[in-house]
């Protein structure tokens, strides 16, 4: 399966360290990250699953559920918890991690890295990222091959992006953080900006003489 922006993204139910869930159940009406890994117990993704833990409270203040999937059972899960809280130093780690030992919701996701192959001859898992919105749309898509931790400061930066665009009529630019300048959608009439963005509108002077890069503040 390849799933494109803005598919509805497929129902399932899994065994997880939290028990059984029904995936869309599960997420409510939250979004959520949901983002593979290799394997348990190895050494990139103890970084990952450590950072998130620790972002918890920042995606939590954007209604986003953190969900995790290794290609290991839930019981090697539980045990392999021990070790991501002392890395990370962490008094407990709160988001499931689903069992994926028969690798079905891998194979079904399309996260697999070719070019990582296991013990067992078999491809490992990619570090896939997957942001779902409220509605169960897929929003976000990004694969990292096996070697390459992820940015989940980065990942954190689009859902702020994605919902602020969602609610108003701005495309945020390169480098955009949380608090920066916006861009009006070129959509907007110039006779709707003084309603739209009380805080004002500048224009951007470009050669072209065409006055498409419009700034403001939200």
């Amino acid at each position: 399966m390849v799933l494109q922006l803005g598919d509805q993204f497929p129902n399932f139910t899994v065994d997880t360290t939290i028990g059984k869930i029904d995936f869309h159940q599960w997420a409510g009406d939250s979004w959520v990250i949901f983002f593979s890994h290799p394997a348990d117990f190895t050494p990139v993704c103890t970084t990952e699953l450590s950072t998130v833990a620790r972002m918890v409270p920042e995606f939590a203040k954007r209604n986003v559920k953190p969900i995790a999937l290794s290609c290991d059972s839930a019981e090697s899960h539980r045990q392999w918890i021990a070790d991501i809280k002392e890395y990370g130093k962490l008094d407990d780690l709160t988001y499931p991690i689903i069992d994926d030992e028969s690798r079905e919701l891998a194979v079904k996701l399309n996260m697999l890295d070719k070019d990582e192959i296991g013990a067992e001859g078999l491809p490992l898992t990619c570090r896939a990222v997957f942001v779902i919105d409220s509605n169960k749309k897929l929003r976000l898509s990004l694969l990292y091959p096996a070697t390459t931790g992820r940015n989940f400061s980065e990942i954190l930066r689009v859902i702020d992006s994605l919902q602020l665009t969602d609610k108003k009529k701005v495309a945020t630019p390169a480098d955009w953080k949380q608090g920066d300048w916006c861009m009006v959608q070129p959509s907007v009439k110039e006779e709707d900006l003084p309603k739209m963005f009380p805080n004002g509108v500048t224009k951007v002077q470009l050669p072209s003489g065409k006055g498409y890069l419009r700034k403001t503040t939200i």
